[in-house]
């Protein structure tokens, strides 16, 4: 009701405002969830299509985002604008801080996966294509960060015992703070393999880190990461998940020196917070609204 309260007190008053769907209008739920998406039919028409269709702008993180939203609801009207998101500028801890809480990974080689353990990221697949390319090669280890949202890990765990990849795979569950951008910082690459996100601003924090990633097309600022060449993108299914880490694997460690760098330069020219809110104050100069 939020959102509706929102239009029921600003409306009349002719107040102008703003709205993010955040990857809400990603068809992807739809055909997820359809009983879900049903029950969101009864209530689209008289509510959140007027709350969108009355805003100044609806705003988007991405062009594939906006392209995106016009496949969930047929009835859609209202102002698109695509604006810059991103993140502060982190201030990196030492990586001895790392190493503190987990000795065992000093000198190791580890991609990472930082986020929910949900379905929709893809963490099967990456598990499967992890046993395709990394099976015999001892040296690399997956590290899987991030809160059990379905209680779907002691699955995944299970996936990975039959796989035989167990002495391989880290996990470590929900990690904040300082922690975490060491072993983001520490991390060869991020992979993401998502089956669909609007942003991701994991994304943007690896890249912040230096960090190369490895993401799938789903995920909708891959053009920027393939146009910086801050990394590999590929399809969100196991052939692309094993494209990925292949790529990865196989790329000589001079490119991947400079793959580090052109992530840093992707998140200076893209996602960070300096660009993003200059983006957003010129939507809201275009709109008529002044500081």
């Amino acid at each position: 009701y939020s959102s509706l309260g929102t239009w029921r007190a600003l409306k009349p008053q002719g107040v102008p405002y703003f709205v993010y769907p955040h990857g809400m209008l990603d068809p992807w739920f739809k055909h997820q969830y359809p009983l879900k998406h049903l029950k969101k039919w009864m209530y689209w028409p008289w509510a959140e299509y007027r709350v969108l269709r009355d805003a100044c702008a609806v705003l988007f993180t991405s062009e594939y985002e906006k392209r995106a939203a016009h496949q969930s609801f047929w009835l859609y009207k209202c102002h698109e604008e695509v604006v810059q998101y991103g993140i502060v500028d982190p201030v990196l801890p030492h990586e001895r801080l790392l190493y503190q809480h987990f000795p065992n990974l000093q000198g190791k080689k580890y991609i990472l996966f930082l986020g929910r353990v949900h379905s929709k990221k893809g963490c099967d697949l990456l598990i499967q294509a992890w046993a395709h390319v990394f099976q015999n090669n001892p040296d690399w280890h997956l590290w899987i960060v991030g809160p059990d949202e379905e209680g779907w890990v002691a699955t995944l765990q299970k996936q990975a015992y039959k796989l035989g990849l167990s002495h391989q795979i880290l996990w470590t569950g929900l990690v904040l703070g300082d922690l975490k951008y060491a072993i983001l910082q520490n991390a060869n690459a991020l992979i993401l393999p998502s089956h669909q996100e609007n942003f991701g601003i994991v994304v943007a924090e690896a890249l912040a880190c230096s960090v190369p990633v490895l993401i799938s097309k789903a995920v909708n600022i891959w053009q920027e990461i393939a146009n910086y060449q801050a990394g590999f993108v590929a399809p969100d299914t196991l052939e692309g998940t094993v494209e990925l880490l292949h790529a990865w694997l196989n790329t000589p460690e001079m490119m991947k020196q400079k793959m580090r760098e052109n992530a840093r330069a992707c998140f200076e020219q893209c996602f960070s917070m300096k660009h993003a809110i200059a983006s957003l104050l010129a939507i809201f100069e275009k709109y008529g609204i002044h500081q």
